[in-house]
């Protein structure tokens, strides 16, 4: 099979990578010039992926399109219409993230209960609400692009935290940029999980996961938000979420001709279910951590949703842990090539060709044989590990993780604890687990 990845920073390496030791031709579009050297000397580039097309036309209904971000659906809608086979999301789908007011306008309109927020193009217009209101809010940035960093859960209920913060933002900001886009949204107490599954254009394949992000840098929920540190993902348990939040949206994907994964970030809690955001393409490093029970490869997958021969994926019981090693000055890109790029990846003796199977890296790159982080920030890659409950696929993952020697390597150490010690339980209580389809 021909396999086109178009993508800013190579995030499906790993992927494409898999996909090509496995005998599929793989070229990649890299736009970010700082990322173009991630998994250098491992996988073909190219440098404008529109020239590619023809190659993929030739492959005929062996030729698919992988799309990483949520900012390019028009060019995935358009390429659809022009019969080109793409999985990765649709213009609707770029919306339904980035346009974190129209996500929750969607939510509510398939019956889900959304917690308030506010959208702003000022700063001092949001100053001024939290003068009057007060209370604790979350704030996000609207953008599928926009950095996680700066989006912040305030902590104190009179607001001078949030306040203070977005005084700061006010004050830094160059007079020359766009007016900030971003929304104030009421801060919710309960269990944070997320639901995904993958849509063919028609309908979702049968297999649905479930997946607890550990999004702070540090063990212990301290430090900043990074997107995600580690993620507890099974493919059991997740029905009735599901039934409640990504399957009513299955018209709309249609109409939309979505083609690829979908999640929905909630808050859970006595009360409900309250929807926060939708990632409407891969998750970065859900994808990996998915494909640790994966029974089957993603050639497989793929050609099953652009055929739409099936709606079976083949899974394993159990969980998945994902544990992502960083160097310095991740999450930043201040500084990296000085810190740390173009340091040497090692692993420690007695590391087996299945522990290197378990290992998904991002930002590396092999020159004259050795293997050294490369990219932009320090992202190396995640360290999965598979078991029959929480606690022995975070153990695994751990082993795996420990493995790996770089100069100045840090992961959180505490991947797993809270959902085996209190999410999941909480959810069986509420009732939204049947606890025949997973221990923890």
């Amino acid at each position: 099979m021909r396999f086109l990845g178009i993508g800013e920073f190579n995030d499906l390496a790993a992927l494409y990578h898999g996909l090509a030791k496995r005998g599929h031709e793989v070229r990649v579009f890299i736009g970010d010039e700082a990322c173009q050297d991630v998994f250098g000397g491992m996988l073909q580039t190219t440098p404008d992926w529109r020239a590619e097309l023809e190659w993929i036309h030739q492959a005929g209904d062996q030729g698919i399109i992988l799309f990483e971000s949520a900012s390019m659906g028009k060019e995935q809608d358009e390429l659809r219409r022009q019969g080109f086979q793409v999985i990765g999301g649709s213009a609707y789908g770029d919306r339904l993230e980035a346009d974190r007011t129209f996500g929750q306008e969607v939510c509510r309109s398939i019956g889900l209960r959304t917690a308030a927020s506010h959208s702003f193009t000022r700063y001092a217009d949001a100053m001024d609400f939290l003068k009057k209101r007060g209370g604790r809010y979350v704030l996000k940035f609207n953008g599928a692009n926009s950095p996680r960093t700066r989006n912040y859960i305030g902590e104190m209920e009179d607001s001078a935290d949030m306040l203070a913060l977005l005084t700061m933002y006010s004050h830094a900001a160059p007079a020359d940029v766009d007016e900030p886009d971003f929304v104030l949204m009421e801060y919710l107490q309960g269990v944070e999980v997320g639901v995904g599954a993958y849509f063919n254009g028609d309908d979702f394949l049968d297999a649905v996961c479930i997946d607890f992000e550990h999004k702070r840098f540090f063990a212990g929920e301290l430090g900043e938000l990074t997107g995600e540190m580690g993620t507890i993902v099974s493919y059991r348990g997740a029905r009735k979420l599901f039934a409640a939040t990504l399957a009513p949206l299955a018209p709309l994907l249609r109409a939309s001709a979505y083609c690829g994964y979908i999640n929905i970030n909630l808050i859970v809690n006595e009360a409900g279910v309250w929807p926060l955001e939708f990632t409407s393409r891969f998750g970065y490093p859900g994808f990996a951590i998915c494909e640790a029970l994966h029974a089957e490869p993603w050639e497989s997958i793929f050609s099953k949703m652009v055929g739409k021969t099936s709606l079976h994926l083949k899974t394993q019981e159990g969980f998945a842990c994902g544990v992502v090693l960083t160097v310095p000055p991740f999450p930043y890109r201040l500084g990296y090539a000085e810190l740390s790029k173009g340091e040497p990846i090692c692993f420690r003796p007695g590391m087996t060709p299945a522990d290197h199977a378990r290992l998904h890296f991002a930002e590396v790159a092999e020159q004259h044989g050795q293997l050294v982080t490369s990219g932009a920030t320090g992202y190396i890659g995640v360290a999965t590990g598979t078991g029959k409950n929480v606690e022995d696929a975070s153990r695994e993952a751990y082993r795996v993780a420990r493995m790996v020697v770089i100069p100045n390597l840090r992961y959180r150490t505490d991947i797993g604890e809270r959902v085996r010690t209190r999410d999941w339980q909480q959810l069986e209580t509420w009732g939204w687990i049947d606890s025949r389809d997973a221990q923890p």
